[in-house]
């Protein structure tokens, strides 16, 4: 088909404009003298919510909006200088190399000023300035979310959404007043085996008046459409969006509700102690050790005995008004039936990793990236009783019968815009990340995601392929 002059002009017009819409730039942030990757090192656009973080090799990959691309680039690590590089003279020829900085303590201790000079001291004051460091009007954040879960050999299920988060604001409760809606799926694999008949006596016990007991189940009695439901009751008890953001993990934002973190009795079953003074971007910033206090920790999880526990991590504060930047939190088995179930069950004896990184915006701290690690039980193993039931032995163990899940969102841009907000709450929204959503190619041509390591990248395709494999 032949078209007149215009119309070829026209149609070059639109896709050059597509085509140049965005830059995309793509790098490795490396310690100076030591010549190794920088993880975890913040990469965003100066004065906007742009960015993205290096993965474990040191290397990003940011998608930068049209009209941002003459605009400067921010790389910044605690511990660590920060480079600032105009995006009209940035070279990606060679890496982005940081070096090492570290603030005095004795800078601190000479002070004139009356400040709290203990971790302890140190981490109340962080919680009492909550209502002006953290957001206190609604707003909306848009991220990107991985979701995978593995053996020890492999990876058994991967997901990639983007996300939407709507939050009121510091001062209300997260649970009536957040929400959280997926937007897009990228990709969707799912190889787990459908043997948990663990699983589906949890969802007996939990949703009806009989008490079952799994050693009493047998996996030809047990309708496979009824594993399977409670298979996805038991993802989204344990791996829902919703315990991430509107219950206890959420420890800053959610600081007020019942039986909180990091609330009233927060040093009875916390310690916290000053460790040293770092530099992030150009500010100081408290390192803070946490450590276990007299009593336990525990999650309260409906259905789940998830007590018992003692904490460890760290906390980075601003030294000048008291925000909290990144918390580093663990919860370890330390109760004698926490310890037994933990071994039994997980081959583990810490339940929980959590990382919440935040950034400065506006004067008010957003979440920026999270990380989730918790082990989840898939099956009960198989004990063989004779040498014929040593053939199905293999599939049970260690390595293939322990599985843990990682979700890592990535947040990218902030809405603050109130008629924008109110026109996206007026869609349906739907947090449940475990239902296959159409794939839009033209959507994620633009958005930024995490770049995964070489590593796990490799494990990805290898997953992909086998699920191709599969449905052939």
């Amino acid at each position: 088909m032949k078209y007149p002059n215009q119309i070829l002009c026209l149609l070059f017009f639109l896709f050059s404009t597509i085509a140049f819409a965005q830059k995309e730039i793509n790098n490795q942030v490396v310690d100076f003298f030591s010549d190794t990757p920088i993880e975890s090192a913040s990469v965003y656009i100066k004065s906007t919510a742009i960015g993205t973080i290096t993965n474990a090799d040191g290397k990003f990959a940011l998608r930068i909006p049209k009209e941002n691309v003459s605009d400067t680039l921010v790389v910044s690590s605690i511990g660590f200088s920060t480079e600032k590089i105009p995006l009209d003279l940035y070279d990606a020829s060679e890496p982005i190399y940081l070096v090492e900085a570290v603030a005095s303590l004795d800078e601190v201790v000479l002070e004139a000023e009356i400040r709290p000079k203990t971790g302890n001291d140190i981490v109340l004051k962080a919680i009492e300035e909550l209502p002006l460091t953290m957001p206190d009007s609604s707003y909306i954040q848009k991220g990107f979310l991985r979701h995978k879960e593995r053996n020890k050999k492999e990876f058994k299920w991967l997901i990639e959404s983007a996300i939407s988060v709507y939050d009121s604001g510091y001062s209300v409760p997260a649970k009536n007043y957040l929400k959280i809606n997926v937007d897009q799926m990228r990709k969707s694999y799912d190889l787990r085996d459908i043997d948990s008949l663990f699983t589906y006596a949890s969802y007996l016990n939990q949703n009806s008046t009989v008490r079952t007991n799994p050693k009493n189940l047998r996996r030809s009695q047990v309708k496979t459409a009824l594993l399977e439901k409670s298979i996805k009751w038991n993802d989204n008890r344990v791996n829902g969006l919703q315990n991430i953001f509107q219950g206890k993990l959420n420890m800053f934002r959610n600081v007020d509700g019942k039986k909180a973190l990091f609330g009233e009795d927060i040093l009875k079953n916390h310690q916290f102690k000053l460790d040293t003074i770092l530099v992030d971007n150009e500010r100081k910033l408290y390192k803070i050790e946490i450590t276990k206090g007299e009593e336990y920790v525990g999650l309260d999880t409906k259905g789940i005995y998830n007590e018992g526990y003692q904490a460890k991590g760290w906390l980075y504060i601003y030294y000048d008004n008291f925000a909290i930047k990144k918390v580093e939190y663990e919860l370890v088995a330390a109760s004698k039936e926490q310890k037994s179930r933990s071994k039994r069950l997980f081959d583990t004896q810490t339940n929980h990793k959590l990382v919440i990184n935040y950034k400065e915006y506006k004067d008010k701290m957003y979440p920026n990236y999270i990380y989730y690690e918790t082990p989840k039980l898939v099956n009960v193993g198989y004990k063989p009783k004779n040498k014929q039931d040593e053939q199905f032995a293999e599939q049970f163990n260690k390595e293939e019968r322990y599985y843990f899940t990682i979700q890592e969102i990535l947040f990218s841009d902030i809405v603050l815009d109130h008629d924008k907000i109110d026109a996206e709450l007026e869609n349906k929204w739907d947090m449940d990340i475990f239902s296959p959503k159409p794939y839009n190619k033209e959507f994620w041509e633009t958005y930024n995601v995490l770049l995964e390591s070489e590593d796990e990248e490799k494990m990805i395709q290898d997953l992909s392929k086998r699920a191709s494999l599969f449905k052939e």
